[in-house]
């Protein structure tokens, strides 16, 4: 029997046949990646309509949350601290002419307890302290209590107030020292003169810090610490009012060591 070939017929090459393989795999791979995108897709719309209510309620509660804070912020928070600020008007200007003046006992009493109707310094604190106002009002307490020699109430007031300004911080650590002093904590003294000393380098507080640390390190027999700190006051702060006579300090220091 005669065998029929059809005209033009020619097999395949076996790459060929790869290539058509390939091709295939390729073409299920990609409508397998459709399909899960699309799956993926329909998973998330059916999340999202069972669950739309709760969302709805999530991003509600979020958005009031926002709303609530700017409303206390515009509302509440600053008019308060208007407020305190004009509180503090009288008893800063007690405290002022304490500072400066005559009389000094009664006017920081005066500072501390209000004058006039207008209210005191512990006053403000208590009614005003998350305001700028009211943080600045236990400042100016602690140093009133500081002076009137009530020791305690100064070291109360004056760590309750917080600032990164370079010279009223120092201050109020320093304020502490000198109070723990009069209380004979010195190992207390030491810490916040150093703390003092490391909140701010300038030409005011720092070298006369330095100076209280020194005095204090060389009572509680520390004498390596306070010829380090006198040594310090000689070398960056020579022209300063505690470097008039830091050679006798550090010539007595040395001669402990």
């Amino acid at each position: 029997m005669a065998t029929y070939k059809k005209r033009g017929y020619k097999p395949k090459a076996v790459k060929e046949k790869a290539e058509t393989i390939e091709g295939l795999e390729e073409e299920s791979t990609t409508a397998e990646v459709f399909n899960t995108l699309d799956e993926s897709a329909n998973k998330a719309e059916d999340f999202v309509a069972k669950n739309q209510k709760g969302i709805f309620i999530i991003i509600g509660v979020a958005a009031l949350i926002m709303l609530g804070y700017l409303g206390y912020k515009k509302f509440i928070a600053e008019p308060k601290a208007d407020e305190a600020m004009n509180e503090m008007y009288s008893a800063q200007k007690s405290f002022d002419e304490a500072v400066a003046g005559a009389n000094k006992d009664s006017l920081y009493t005066l500072a501390l307890n209000g004058v006039g109707g207008k209210l005191g310094l512990t006053d403000i604190v208590d009614q005003y302290g998350s305001t700028p106002a009211g943080n600045l009002a236990n400042y100016y307490a602690g140093m009133a209590y500081l002076n009137l020699k009530d020791y305690t109430n100064a070291v109360k007031y004056l760590g309750d107030f917080s600032t990164n300004d370079a010279v009223l911080g120092p201050i109020a650590k320093g304020g502490m020292g000198d109070a723990f002093v009069q209380l004979n904590q010195l190992p207390e003294a030491l810490e916040y003169y150093e703390k003092a000393i490391t909140a701010s380098t300038n030409d005011y507080t720092t070298p006369m810090y330095l100076l209280k640390a020194a005095n204090v390190a060389q009572s509680l027999g520390n004498n390596a610490k306070a010829l380090e700190y006198y040594k310090r006051i000689k070398a960056e702060f020579d022209t300063s009012d505690q470097a008039k006579n830091i050679d006798i300090f550090i010539g007595r220091s040395e001669a402990k060591n």
